[in-house]
């Protein structure tokens, strides 16, 4: 049985962010807590899914997404480099097929998500 509320911490590493971002997208309104009887912050699982944006559309199974935008893709024979800006300043490069590059249409400024699995970095549009 999935669990109603976690606790921020715990929140944060669902969506993949730090407790402090979690705290400040509380004061700014972007994203909607709650306080316990001790008083500190929870977040329901309906939330957490709603700033995910709905898992209902994602085609892979995978816990850690990652969404950013194409900064640059290198295509060299069948293989594709490709890189994504996560969160300033960190980036994301994976290396995929050419054919996986065109199918997704991926090219500098268009939308990404790298899905990280295990060992591997796919890449979704």
């Amino acid at each position: 049985m999935a669990k109603e509320l976690y606790s921020a911490r715990e929140a944060a590493q669902a969506l993949g962010i730090s407790l402090d971002t979690l705290r400040r997208w509380d004061r700014d309104g972007r994203i909607r807590t709650r306080r316990d009887k001790a008083n500190r912050r929870v977040v329901t699982a309906r939330e957490i899914a709603r700033v995910r944006g709905g898992d209902e559309t994602q085609h892979m199974s995978a816990r850690n997404r990652l969404r950013g935008t194409v900064r640059e893709v290198k295509v060299d024979g069948l293989l594709a480099q490709v890189e994504i800006v996560v969160t300033e300043p960190a980036r994301l490069v994976a290396i995929i097929t050419r054919d996986a590059v065109e199918e997704l249409g991926l090219k500098p400024g268009s939308p990404a998500t790298a899905v990280v699995k295990s060992t591997s970095v796919m890449v979704e549009s």
